[in-house]
């Protein structure tokens, strides 16, 4: 396996460890208010943070795939 394919791979992995990791935040968000004790606004902080991961994981697997299809 070459640098660039080795690279590559890491990229996917960090983008996977992301999109798992922000899907479990929106899973916990609507109880994390009740659990931390602060203000349900925090909820939607939690909401727009894993719709943030999202983006950037979409954008990194669109990158991902440009490289890989310019091989």
């Amino acid at each position: 396996m070459s640098d660039r394919d080795a690279e590559l791979a890491r990229r996917g992995r960090i983008a996977a460890l992301v999109i798992v990791l922000g899907g479990l935040l929106a899973l916990v968000a609507p109880v994390l208010p009740v659990w931390l004790g602060v203000a349900q606004r925090y909820e939607i902080l939690a909401y727009l943070i894993a719709l943030a991961a999202f983006f950037w994981a979409l954008v990194e697997t669109w990158s991902i795939w440009q490289i890989r299809r310019k091989q």
